[in-house]
């Protein structure tokens, strides 16, 4: 008796197939945010948080300080919002956040590095030390916003 055997009919069209049921399950609507987009928005908002804290030590009334101009005060707090939207917009993956995250870092990480510089030249070795861990979440935020899967996250 011969064998008969059954096999699905080969498809010869040009055009693709309909997706079937289990095709469509598989494949996700939404792609999944990378774990590297979260961690450099913490590092943005730790940013946030450094250049405000620094902003108040400023202009803290018994800073000793004769009278800080209150724009200084503003652009600083201009500059800490910088990192916080760039954060919003990596986390949410809105199309070149990854950049304004990293203008947001660069900036307070010149400063930081101008003011261990300074220290260090004036002899100041625990503030020094100080600035420069300080220059770690700067540093941090710099290098994840620069990655490829955040760029490739906030590029839609």
């Amino acid at each position: 008796m011969a064998k008969s055997s059954r096999s699905a009919p080969v498809r010869r069209s040009p055009r693709a197939a309909r997706p079937t049921a289990a095709r469509a399950a598989r494949t996700p609507l939404v792609p999944e945010r990378p774990v590297a987009a979260v961690c450099a928005a913490v590092f943005g908002v730790l940013v946030t948080a450094e250049v405000l804290y620094l902003t108040w030590l400023l202009v803290a009334p018994d800073a000793d300080l004769v009278a800080v101009p209150r724009w200084l005060a503003l652009v600083l707090v201009a500059v800490a919002l910088v990192p916080l939207a760039g954060a919003v917009l990596t986390v949410l993956g809105r199309g070149r956040g990854w950049v304004v995250l990293l203008v947001g870092c660069v900036v307070p990480l010149l400063g930081l590095l101008g003011v261990a510089v300074l220290f260090g030249s004036l002899g100041a070795g625990s503030a020094t030390w100080w600035a420069l861990l300080l220059a770690l979440g700067p540093l941090g935020g710099l290098v994840l916003a620069a990655q490829r899967p955040v760029r490739g996250w906030t590029a839609r």
